[in-house]
Formats: structure tokens, C-alpha cells, sequence
């Protein structure tokens, strides 16, 4: 059986390139297992999914190496797993099978997963290098995300709050409790400032 793999590494990223690129592989759409995680991560819900559902003879396509795990430890062993239990493994980056018993088809395996640990490692250092260069250079940076701006809504939603208790305000304004809370702080932080 033909089965597919297709990560993303934030939430914001979409998968459905990677889905309609195994799809064109000839994958069936209901034999694709699809994530939203980090590839460092070696606990993935639904490649473990897919791990445990594969057999002997089975074939499973991921698009890049990148995919398999980010890595190359990580990558490797799999790959040693899934080869050793007699599953074959497609990757698309390479236009075939990968064949860790050629030298030649261990060495492009090999490379390819150290230029993606390569480069994740190097957008790791970029960001590193970027945050402290902002540190050291702008006095109005801050880690993290940036303070919501009180908007008119969140005005109302705490002016409401005020008669109301936090779950009827958010059940009435459709935001999380949460979001009451942060705005109530925000709102009485600022009006402290003033």
C-alpha cells in the first residue's frame, strides 16, 4: 500500500502544497498523514500514526528529506527503521527510492538530510544574531509579541466587564476569558500610566 507524509513545522504554514504533490505521486488522498509540528521533535502524532500502520511491502513518500525529520540523526534512523522492516521509502526531492545499501544512495540520502539540518540550523543563527543586534541597537525592543493595541472593541468589552462578571463578558462578546482578563490589566495599566 501507498501512503504519504506531509509536515509543516509552524501553524501559520500550509500544508497543501506538500498534500497535492504526493497526491501527483500517485498517494491516495485518505493515505495521507498531514502535521503541524516541528521537525526536532521526534514525537509526531500522526507519523507515529503512520509508523504503526505500516507493513512489509508498503511504500510511504515524503516530498523532501526536511520532512523525515530536521535532524540528520533523526532522519537517518527512521529511514533505517522503515527500510529494515521492508517498507520502501520515496522522496520526491530526489526522484526516487531511497537505497542505503548503494554507496552512492546512502551518500545523497546522507547529504541531503545535513544540508537541512544545515539549514535550519542557519535561520536558527539568523534569528539568534538579528534578536540581539535589535537588543543592543533599539531601545523599544521587546521579546515576544508585541502588546495589543486597545482598540475601540476592547473599550466596550471593558466597559461591559465592569458590570459583568469575566465568563457573561465573554460569552456576550464572544472573546475568551482570557482576552476579558488581559484587556481589563491592559486597560487599568494604561489608565494608571496617565
Amino acid at each position: 500500500m501507498k501512503f504519504g507524509y506531509a509536515r509543516v513545522s509552524g501553524l501559520s504554514q500550509d500544508l497543501e502544497l506538500q498534500v497535492k504533490q504526493l497526491e501527483d505521486q500517485g498517494v491516495p488522498r485518505e493515505n495521507i498523514y498531514a502535521e503541524k509540528f516541528t521537525g526536532t521533535k521526534e514525537e509526531r502524532p500522526e507519523w507515529l500514526k503512520l509508523s504503526n500502520q505500516l507493513r512489509k511491502g508498503d511504500e510511504v513518500v515524503f516530498t523532501k528529506v526536511d520532512r523525515i525529520g530536521r535532524s540528520v540523526k533523526v532522519a537517518v534512523d527512521i529511514v533505517d527503521d522503515l527500510l529494515k522492516r521492508g517498507i520502501k521509502v520515496y522522496i520526491i526531492q530526489l526522484d526516487g527510492y531511497v537505497n542505503n545499501k548503494s554507496a552512492t544512495g546512502k551518500m545523497m540520502f546522507n547529504f541531503l538530510t545535513i544540508m537541512a539540518e544545515f539549514e535550519h540550523d542557519m535561520i536558527v543563527d539568523r534569528l539568534a544574531t538579528g534578536k540581539a543586534y535589535a537588543k543592543k541597537n533599539n531601545p523599544n525592543y521587546r521579546e515576544g509579541r508585541p502588546k495589543r493595541r486597545i482598540t475601540d472593541r476592547y473599550r466596550k468589552i471593558y466597559e461591559f466587564s465592569k458590570t459583568h462578571s469575566i465568563r457573561e463578558t465573554a460569552q456576550v462578546t464572544g472573546v475568551s476569558e482570557s482576552t476579558v482578563k488581559r484587556i481589563k490589566r491592559q486597560v487599568k495599566q494604561e489608565e494608571g500610566n496617565k
